[in-house]
Protein backbone atom coordinates (compact mmCIF):
# COMPACT_ATOMS: atom_id res chain seq x y z
CA UNK A 1 0.00 0.00 0.00
CA UNK A 2 0.99 3.62 -0.55
CA UNK A 3 0.07 6.58 1.65
CA UNK A 4 0.60 10.33 1.34
CA UNK A 5 -0.72 13.04 3.68
CA UNK A 6 -1.36 16.51 2.26
CA UNK A 7 -0.65 18.37 5.49
CA UNK A 8 2.84 16.86 5.69
CA UNK A 9 3.85 18.33 2.31
CA UNK A 10 1.79 21.48 1.73
CA UNK A 11 2.72 24.71 3.50
CA UNK A 12 -0.19 26.65 5.09
CA UNK A 13 1.62 29.96 4.48
CA UNK A 14 2.74 29.30 0.91
CA UNK A 15 -0.31 27.23 -0.08
CA UNK A 16 -2.99 29.29 1.64
CA UNK A 17 -6.71 29.25 0.99
CA UNK A 18 -7.38 30.90 -2.38
CA UNK A 19 -11.05 29.93 -2.66
CA UNK A 20 -12.69 32.68 -0.59
CA UNK A 21 -15.72 30.63 0.42
CA UNK A 22 -13.75 27.55 1.53
CA UNK A 23 -13.66 26.64 5.20
CA UNK A 24 -10.22 26.76 6.81
CA UNK A 25 -10.74 23.14 7.90
CA UNK A 26 -10.86 22.12 4.21
CA UNK A 27 -7.40 23.58 3.51
CA UNK A 28 -5.76 20.27 2.53
CA UNK A 29 -8.80 18.63 0.90
CA UNK A 30 -8.27 17.25 -2.60
CA UNK A 31 -11.17 17.11 -5.03
CA UNK A 32 -9.55 14.86 -7.63
CA UNK A 33 -6.79 12.26 -7.69
CA UNK A 34 -5.48 10.57 -10.84
CA UNK A 35 -2.57 8.21 -11.43
CA UNK A 36 -0.27 8.94 -14.35
CA UNK A 37 1.04 6.19 -16.64
CA UNK A 38 4.42 6.37 -14.82
CA UNK A 39 2.77 5.83 -11.43
CA UNK A 40 3.08 9.43 -10.20
CA UNK A 41 -0.06 10.99 -8.73
CA UNK A 42 -1.77 14.23 -9.81
CA UNK A 43 -3.99 15.85 -7.15
CA UNK A 44 -6.29 18.88 -7.37
CA UNK A 45 -6.90 21.05 -4.30
CA UNK A 46 -9.84 23.35 -4.92
CA UNK A 47 -9.61 25.36 -1.64
CA UNK A 48 -6.04 26.46 -2.44
CA UNK A 49 -6.58 26.58 -6.25
CA UNK A 50 -3.59 24.30 -6.77
CA UNK A 51 -2.75 21.14 -8.72
CA UNK A 52 0.32 19.10 -7.80
CA UNK A 53 2.20 16.07 -9.08
CA UNK A 54 3.59 13.69 -6.47
CA UNK A 55 6.57 11.45 -7.21
CA UNK A 56 5.21 8.12 -6.07
CA UNK A 57 8.69 6.78 -5.25
CA UNK A 58 9.91 9.64 -3.06
CA UNK A 59 6.61 11.25 -2.00
CA UNK A 60 7.98 14.66 -3.01
CA UNK A 61 5.90 17.27 -4.82
CA UNK A 62 7.70 17.53 -8.16
CA UNK A 63 5.32 19.96 -9.88
CA UNK A 64 2.83 22.57 -8.71
CA UNK A 65 0.50 25.03 -10.42
CA UNK A 66 -1.61 27.47 -8.42
CA UNK A 67 -3.16 30.93 -8.43
CA UNK A 68 -3.51 33.20 -10.28
CA UNK A 69 -3.49 30.66 -13.17
CA UNK A 70 -6.06 28.48 -11.39
CA UNK A 71 -9.18 29.41 -9.44
CA UNK A 72 -11.18 26.63 -7.78
CA UNK A 73 -10.37 24.04 -10.46
CA UNK A 74 -11.46 20.45 -11.02
CA UNK A 75 -10.45 17.30 -12.89
CA UNK A 76 -6.79 17.66 -13.93
CA UNK A 77 -6.19 15.00 -16.56
CA UNK A 78 -2.76 13.91 -17.80
CA UNK A 79 -2.61 13.79 -21.60
CA UNK A 80 -0.52 11.42 -23.74
CA UNK A 81 1.74 14.34 -24.79
CA UNK A 82 2.73 14.94 -21.14
CA UNK A 83 0.53 18.02 -20.73
CA UNK A 84 -2.33 18.34 -18.25
CA UNK A 85 -5.92 19.29 -19.14
CA UNK A 86 -7.66 21.22 -16.32
CA UNK A 87 -11.22 22.45 -15.86
CA UNK A 88 -10.58 25.89 -14.31
CA UNK A 89 -13.86 26.92 -12.66
CA UNK A 90 -12.76 30.53 -12.20
CA UNK A 91 -14.47 31.34 -8.94
CA UNK A 92 -12.77 34.27 -7.16
CA UNK A 93 -10.02 34.81 -9.72
CA UNK A 94 -7.01 36.70 -8.43
CA UNK A 95 -6.18 38.18 -11.85
CA UNK A 96 -9.67 39.17 -13.06
CA UNK A 97 -12.67 40.67 -11.23
CA UNK A 98 -15.11 38.70 -13.40
CA UNK A 99 -15.66 35.02 -12.60
CA UNK A 100 -15.59 32.77 -15.67
CA UNK A 101 -14.75 29.17 -16.44
CA UNK A 102 -12.29 27.87 -18.98
CA UNK A 103 -10.52 24.67 -19.92
CA UNK A 104 -6.76 24.91 -20.17
CA UNK A 105 -4.00 22.61 -21.32
CA UNK A 106 -0.80 23.20 -19.38
CA UNK A 107 2.74 22.22 -20.33
CA UNK A 108 4.12 21.25 -16.89
CA UNK A 109 7.72 21.78 -18.02
CA UNK A 110 7.08 25.52 -18.38
CA UNK A 111 3.63 26.01 -16.72
CA UNK A 112 2.67 27.63 -20.02
CA UNK A 113 -0.95 27.47 -21.14
CA UNK A 114 -0.70 25.88 -24.59
CA UNK A 115 -4.45 25.64 -25.31
CA UNK A 116 -7.51 27.35 -23.87
CA UNK A 117 -11.24 27.13 -24.34
CA UNK A 118 -13.32 29.98 -22.95
CA UNK A 119 -16.41 31.65 -24.32
CA UNK A 120 -16.72 35.15 -25.77
CA UNK A 121 -17.87 37.00 -23.77
CA UNK A 122 -16.18 34.97 -21.05
CA UNK A 123 -19.20 35.22 -18.72
CA UNK A 124 -21.21 32.97 -21.08
CA UNK A 125 -19.33 29.90 -19.82
CA UNK A 126 -19.26 29.55 -16.03
CA UNK A 127 -19.85 26.79 -13.56
CA UNK A 128 -18.82 27.71 -10.00
CA UNK A 129 -18.76 24.09 -8.83
CA UNK A 130 -17.83 20.75 -10.40
CA UNK A 131 -17.11 20.30 -14.11
CA UNK A 132 -14.62 18.37 -16.20
CA UNK A 133 -13.07 18.12 -19.65
CA UNK A 134 -11.90 15.14 -21.70
CA UNK A 135 -9.55 15.23 -24.70
CA UNK A 136 -11.02 12.94 -27.33
CA UNK A 137 -9.11 10.70 -29.77
CA UNK A 138 -10.03 13.04 -32.67
CA UNK A 139 -8.34 16.00 -30.91
CA UNK A 140 -11.59 17.65 -29.88
CA UNK A 141 -12.43 18.29 -26.22
CA UNK A 142 -15.60 17.24 -24.40
CA UNK A 143 -16.52 19.86 -21.77
CA UNK A 144 -19.02 19.52 -18.91
CA UNK A 145 -20.49 22.81 -17.67
CA UNK A 146 -21.79 20.99 -14.61
CA UNK A 147 -23.94 23.56 -12.81
CA UNK A 148 -26.15 24.03 -15.86
CA UNK A 149 -26.28 20.41 -16.99
CA UNK A 150 -24.63 21.29 -20.29
CA UNK A 151 -21.95 19.30 -22.03
CA UNK A 152 -20.51 20.07 -25.43
CA UNK A 153 -17.63 19.23 -27.75
CA UNK A 154 -15.23 21.80 -29.17
CA UNK A 155 -12.52 21.59 -31.83
CA UNK A 156 -8.92 22.65 -31.23
CA UNK A 157 -9.95 26.05 -32.62
CA UNK A 158 -12.78 26.36 -30.06
CA UNK A 159 -15.67 25.73 -32.46
CA UNK A 160 -18.62 23.95 -30.84
CA UNK A 161 -19.56 20.89 -32.91
CA UNK A 162 -22.45 19.71 -30.71
CA UNK A 163 -23.98 20.31 -27.30
CA UNK A 164 -26.56 18.76 -25.02
CA UNK A 165 -28.40 20.19 -22.02
CA UNK A 166 -29.70 17.73 -19.47
CA UNK A 167 -33.52 18.07 -19.57
CA UNK A 168 -34.01 16.15 -16.32
CA UNK A 169 -34.38 18.11 -13.10
CA UNK A 170 -34.35 16.58 -9.64
CA UNK A 171 -33.92 17.44 -6.00
CA UNK A 172 -36.16 19.14 -3.48
CA UNK A 173 -39.23 20.93 -4.89
CA UNK A 174 -37.80 24.39 -4.12
CA UNK A 175 -34.29 23.65 -5.41
CA UNK A 176 -34.53 21.39 -8.43
CA UNK A 177 -31.50 21.26 -10.65
CA UNK A 178 -30.21 19.57 -13.80
CA UNK A 179 -26.56 19.42 -12.58
CA UNK A 180 -24.30 16.84 -14.24
CA UNK A 181 -21.27 16.15 -12.06
CA UNK A 182 -19.11 14.60 -14.78
CA UNK A 183 -19.43 13.68 -18.45
CA UNK A 184 -17.17 11.25 -20.32
CA UNK A 185 -17.30 9.71 -23.76
CA UNK A 186 -16.60 5.99 -24.09
CA UNK A 187 -15.95 4.19 -27.38
CA UNK A 188 -18.04 1.06 -28.06
CA UNK A 189 -14.94 -1.13 -27.64
CA UNK A 190 -14.31 0.38 -24.18
CA UNK A 191 -17.86 -0.48 -23.12
CA UNK A 192 -17.53 -4.02 -24.54
CA UNK A 193 -14.22 -4.51 -22.67
CA UNK A 194 -15.78 -3.31 -19.42
CA UNK A 195 -18.70 -5.71 -19.82
CA UNK A 196 -16.41 -8.66 -20.48
CA UNK A 197 -14.36 -8.01 -17.32
CA UNK A 198 -17.34 -7.14 -15.12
Amino acid sequence: MWEWRSWEHLDPAEDGIAEVQSLRTLWAMGNNVVERADGDIVVSYRPISTVIRIDRTTGRIVWKLGPPTLAGQHAPTPLPNGNILIFDNGVHRLDDPLPFSRVIEINPASNEIVWTYQDNPVSNFFTPRMGNAQRLPNGNTLINEASFGRFFEVTAQGETVWEYVNPYFGGPPNAQTNIVFGAYRYAPEQIAAARSTG
